[in-house]
């Protein structure tokens, strides 16, 4: 999409918005969560650099060790969209309940300033799910866990595969030798 027709597409989203509503902020490689409290506003978990949810900038941790870090913060919607296209997002109402629009809203701002990141146990969809169905839940989090997992499992066997044939050679090596 063009510019302007992601500008448009945002300002239908906008206007389909009510409170409470889950609103993803698709940034390329990952999206980025907020709820939406009214009034053409969100909150969020948001990288301190900026309103514009940048909160991967911050997802350095050691043992839960945070180096850098992102806030709860009550941000105008077109201070977080930047240029990524906007969806309004509830998908997981078809697996959790979620509460009244007024107290995922007041969820929201309840955590208004708290500080804390992390990656893969909390970040912006985890804030955003906890706010709707009290589940810190991350699609985003798991799939990465799920890509390392498996990425993993492929290294671990192709690096059993080329041990055990290395293993081979050096054996018709040695058999070679008589």
């Amino acid at each position: 999409m063009s510019s302007l027709e992601v500008q448009r597409h945002n300002q239908t989203v906008l206007k389909s918005l009510e409170q409470g509503d889950q609103v993803e902020f698709v940034r390329g490689l990952y999206s980025h969560w907020a709820v939406y409290v009214g009034d053409n506003e969100v909150v969020h978990l948001s990288g301190d650099d900026g309103a514009r949810g940048s909160d991967m900038g911050h997802s350095f941790t050691i043992s839960g060790v945070e180096f850098g870090k992102a806030t709860v913060r009550r941000d105008n919607f077109w201070d977080v969209v930047g240029d990524s296209e906007v969806h309004k997002n509830n998908s997981k109402d078809e697996k959790l309940q979620h509460f009244k629009p007024s107290e995922i809203v007041r969820r929201a701002l309840s955590k208004i300033g708290e500080v804390g990141y992390n990656l893969i146990f909390k970040n912006c969809e985890h804030f955003a799910s906890w706010c709707r169905y009290n589940k810190e839940q991350s699609d985003q989090a798991d799939g990465l866990l799920t890509g390392l997992a498996v990425g993993g499992t492929l290294v671990a066997a192709f690096g059993i595969a080329a041990w055990l044939k290395s293993g081979q050679k050096k054996d018709r090596e040695k058999r070679s030798e008589y």
